[in-house]
């Protein structure tokens, strides 16, 4: 059946401490830009107490991790509405066009945090242009980004093709370009990795189409 478009909202409460504290993630900042330059501290403005697991607070050394910027927020959490997909994932779509899928996603990892998802229960997956955080996380070398992955204890940023991304409780996938063929791999893939929730953020149209109206 053909994925429903919906404004970008989360569709679960999940009990437990938040893994960040809201106050300190209000204000947008610039995703970062690889080069070879020294890594940014954590742009979210919270204290080195409540900062994610993994990431250094502000005085921590210039090439410690950087978390991922948050989009700016346009709505408040919304109820759960969505179908459940055939491996037991629960599927979301959210409109948004092929420029702006990074910035749905990036919003849809903030509502995710900010309901209780602890940050490496997340995967984020981009078909075309490489996510900023993801590209320069890479600009430092493929084992120090990899084994970010294996330590599991934030968000994580890959191309939807990468092989050694393994799946997490939830899915984000940024249909942000590509070929059709390729964004129909993509997206059954990203079903697979996901272990309770898929969101895809892209053109509803585009993404029925791909898939045939069949998921």
């Amino acid at each position: 059946m053909p994925l429903i478009p919906e404004e970008p909202q989360i569709h679960e409460s999940v009990p437990g401490p938040r893994a960040t504290s809201a106050a300190g993630r209000t204000a947008p900042t610039p995703r970062p830009v690889p080069g070879p330059g020294p890594r940014p501290a954590p742009p979210r403005g919270a204290p080195a107490a409540s900062a994610r697991p993994g990431k250094p607070g502000p005085a921590a050394p210039p090439r410690g991790p950087v978390a991922a910027p948050p989009a700016q927020r346009t709505g408040s959490p919304q109820p759960p509405v969505g179908t459940t997909g055939t491996a037991g994932a629960q599927l979301q779509l959210i409109p948004a066009p092929a420029a702006g899928a990074i910035d749905a996603a990036d919003e849809a990892v903030d509502l995710l945090l900010d309901s209780g998802r602890a940050p490496g229960e997340i995967l984020v997956l981009t078909t075309g242009e490489t996510h900023p955080w993801a590209a320069h996380e890479l600009s430092f070398g493929e084992a120090s980004y990899w084994a970010q992955h294996d330590a599991a204890d934030d968000v994580f940023y890959a191309d939807a093709d990468a092989e050694r991304a393994t799946g997490r409780p939830v899915v984000v996938v940024a249909v942000n370009g590509d070929t059709d063929e390729a964004t129909a791999r993509a997206l059954p893939s990203a079903m697979a990795r996901a272990g309770a929730l898929l969101i895809v953020c892209g053109d509803p149209q585009r993404i029925n189409t791909v898939l045939g109206a069949g998921v």
